[in-house]
């Protein structure tokens, strides 16, 4: 089953840059700079961002589908610079080596199938989740904190 995982446009984010940290404050955000290399997941780019590199701690509503009890937000990394990027039949490089939390939803955002998977395992899952008619997108996110990491749809 052939699948792409895009990231999060980034055009939305940017003019949240442009704020101060009191603004940014008043609608739940802050400003952040990478301090290790590999605890910063941008969800516009799907990779991990570079020591140094500006980013925004923020809410995101991921799961918006109003007549679903499983309406969903929580908090996602978006890195200044990031380009939105797409990955066909691959892993993007933030999920390629950590655990993963997986929840296939049908038309009506309402789960059909979870599973915990990490590497190559995920792979496998995606195909299972995606041979059941009844799955039109998968959310992902990073087990052990819970956050959003990316929507992983047919392509």
């Amino acid at each position: 089953m052939s699948f792409q995982i895009r990231g999060l446009d980034a055009e939305p984010f940017a003019p949240l840059f442009e704020l101060n940290e009191a603004d940014l404050r008043a609608i739940g955000a802050q400003r952040v700079h990478a301090v290790e290399a590999d605890a910063y997941p941008c969800r516009v780019s799907l990779t991990r961002v570079a020591v140094g590199e500006e980013l925004l701690l923020l809410n995101h509503a991921h799961q918006t589908m109003a007549t679903s009890p499983y309406r969903a937000a929580g908090p996602i990394f978006v890195s200044r610079t990031a380009r939105t990027g797409l990955y066909r039949g691959e892993l993007p490089p933030m999920m390629r080596d950590r655990l993963l939390s997986l929840r296939a939803y049908d038309a009506d955002a309402f789960i059909v199938d979870a599973e915990v998977a990490e590497g190559d395992d995920v792979l496998q899952v995606i195909g299972r989740f995606f041979a059941d008619p009844r799955v039109a997108h998968i959310d992902a996110h990073f087990a052990r904190r819970g956050c959003f990491a990316a929507r992983i749809e047919r392509a």
